[in-house]
């Protein structure tokens, strides 16, 4: 593969599609998972039927944990193109995929074409931002506009901006912090003004903020964000302390939602969820701090002339400097002008948001995903700058993993919570086996080009065959779907089912159960993260299991779904029921 190969519009098209074709790929293919996938699906599915777009509601109970913004684009596409797994999932995807070429744009104008492409191409592959990308879950979202506020920032503030083009940015980057706010809360203006505030006390870069544009940036902003939160104030009083106080505060502050973890947890989450490009990781943060680099037009490429690292051996031979600036306007001869350092302001952003949540009293492995995009940027301007045999050592730890993959393999099934998990672990380490075939494969060939000195189409092949071994790992997740989905069981009760017929659920609410069967459920001493709903409408639920026991036989027809062990304490009270549906942990009956 030659330089002149790489520059080749029809190549990148082609990359693009076939990339696009693994990325969309395997949306339909996978069953729902508890609980996110289940829970979200479900709240849009519920506002398509019901037309209510102002209040969320999770099984017919008023639901005010998050925004409703991916509600609002799932229902429409369940309305536009059905209820289905990918039409549930698309909202991640699509933004996932979009994020790559944002990111790229702006890291084009940043640093030059190449970091563009290699930037998109560190993002793509990473494993974390992958594997959310393919969930049904908020973060991905979030993820997209926070990153799309960031990058529009950074394109404002970047040195020789105009006052049009700062202008023009800026409005950007508060419409994205916006729907950001929309897309998961506060922290989508909490975080990144913290970020600012940070930048600007650690340079003493004051003049700054003269270029946020503040007033119309906050009338936009408030313009695209309020109107929802003002409507579901109106029609629900409750909403504001549960969302704002609740939700936020105490969410951060306490323990209340079980979600802590200690302090390192996150730790072990980056180090996994960067790969392939842990090293590169490591390398560009040491870098990240140091002095801004003047840069030279190289063709149509930026090459570094003062930098700490070594320009790669394609570039070296193709080094014609000039002093002409450039006509997209990022980095000119001479360095910054203004004193904007925009590799430090993605350093402060990733190390922030990472400590942020590393102190919160909730943890889950999604929350920092929205360093990955400013992480991606570092990575690829680091990319841009080593040479073979630098790339060669810092991807050869990444054979080893991929090596380690194909022995580990095989002792999934130790992993199996019970015998009938077994033969689903089973299945599902033959995927896992074929997934970091496809990783090793790639990074031997990686390893080989870059050995070579061909760094760039080292990069390529190791994030093109780091992204098809998650979709392969992510499309085998579905062989252990009977233990983490309900799918299997709700096409055994549908048959059962009655327009108007009661459908209890006790001692638990399977999140993607609702769902598949297209109705609600009566829960039964159960509230969980339903309890505040169910304190607004207590009728909507029944508190005890002898209060269940007298609705049950007043019911000419009823079912109920419980877990095994509530299914044989019934049936040694010998109390009425017909079994119609077998679970691993549960049974569903109806009356006899």
């Amino acid at each position: 593969m030659t330089f002149d190969f790489f520059n080749r519009r029809r190549f990148w098209l082609l990359l693009t599609l076939l990339m696009a074709a693994v990325w969309f790929g395997n949306l339909e293919y996978r069953k729902l998972v508890r609980p996110d996938e289940g829970r979200y699906a479900e709240i849009a599915r519920e506002m398509a039927v019901s037309g209510d777009w102002v209040t969320p509601r999770l099984n017919g109970i008023k639901y005010f944990e998050k925004p409703a913004l991916q509600y609002w684009i799932t229902a429409g596409s369940y309305r536009l193109f059905g209820e289905h797994h990918w039409t549930a999932r698309l909202w991640s995807a699509l933004t996932g995929f979009l994020g790559l070429f944002f990111t790229a744009f702006a890291a084009r104008r940043l640093f030059g074409r190449e970091v563009g492409l290699l930037s998109a191409a560190v993002l793509g592959s990473s494993l974390l931002y992958t594997l959310i990308a393919h969930m049904n879950s908020l973060d991905m979202g979030m993820t997209f506009f926070m990153g799309g506020a960031l990058m529009s920032f950074l394109l404002a503030q970047q040195d020789g901006a105009s006052a049009r083009s700062n202008r023009l940015w800026m409005h950007v980057a508060w419409a994205a912090l916006a729907l950001s706010v929309l897309s998961k809360g506060l922290m989508g203006i909490v975080l990144p003004g913290a970020v600012l505030v940070l930048y600007t006390l650690i340079e003493r870069d004051f003049g700054m903020w003269k270029r946020l544009h503040l007033f119309s940036g906050i009338a936009l902003f408030m313009a695209i964000a309020a109107p929802w939160f003002i409507a579901v104030s109106i029609a629900n009083p409750e909403f504001f302390h549960f969302f704002f106080i609740h939700e936020h505060f105490e969410r951060f502050l306490t323990k209340t939602h079980g979600r802590y973890e200690p302090w390192w947890w996150f730790i072990p989450v980056l180090v996994a969820g960067i790969l392939p490009w842990l090293i590169t990781l490591v390398d560009s943060l040491a870098c990240a701090w140091k002095v801004e680099p003047q840069v030279s037009r190289v063709g149509t490429f930026f090459v570094p002339t003062r930098t700490s690292g070594v320009v790669s051996a394609w570039a070296q031979k193709r080094a014609h400097p000039t002093t002409t600036p450039s006509p997209i306007g990022p980095l000119q001869e001479g360095g910054n002008k203004s004193g904007f350092k925009p590799k430090r302001f993605l350093l402060i952003w990733a190390v922030f948001i990472f400590f942020f949540f590393s102190f919160s009293g909730s943890k889950l492995a999604s929350y920092i995903l929205p360093i990955f995009p400013a992480l991606a940027l570092l990575i690829g301007e680091r990319l841009s700058r080593i040479d073979g045999r630098r790339l060669f050592w810092q991807i050869l730890p990444v054979a080893f993993l991929a090596a380690a993959g194909l022995l580990l393999a095989p002792n999934t099934v130790r992993f199996a919570g019970n015998e009938l998990a077994r033969g689903q672990y089973a299945v599902f380490g033959h995927w896992l086996l074929a997934a970091s075939a496809i990783w090793l494969v790639g990074t031997v060939a990686a390893l080989l080009l870059s050995y070579r000195d061909k760094t760039r189409a080292a990069i390529i092949v190791l994030a093109c065959s780091s992204l098809i071994a998650a979709q392969v790992l992510l499309t085998g997740h579905d062989s252990l779907s009977a233990t983490r989905s309900d799918y299997a069981i709700a096409q055994q009760i549908k048959p059962y089912l009655r327009p108007g017929a009661p459908f209890y659920s006790l001692e638990g609410y399977d999140q993607t159960l609702t769902f598949y069967l297209k109705r609600t459920v009566t829960l039964v001493a159960y509230q969980d993260e339903m309890a505040f709903g169910i304190a607004q409408e207590p009728g909507k639920w029944l508190p005890t299991i002898e209060s269940f026991k007298l609705e049950w036989a007043r019911q000419p027809y009823a079912l109920a779904i419980m877990p095994n062990a509530t299914y044989q304490q019934f049936s040694q009270q010998r109390l009425p029921m017909r079994v119609i549906a077998h679970g691993i942990d549960k049974t569903a009956v109806t009356t006899p």
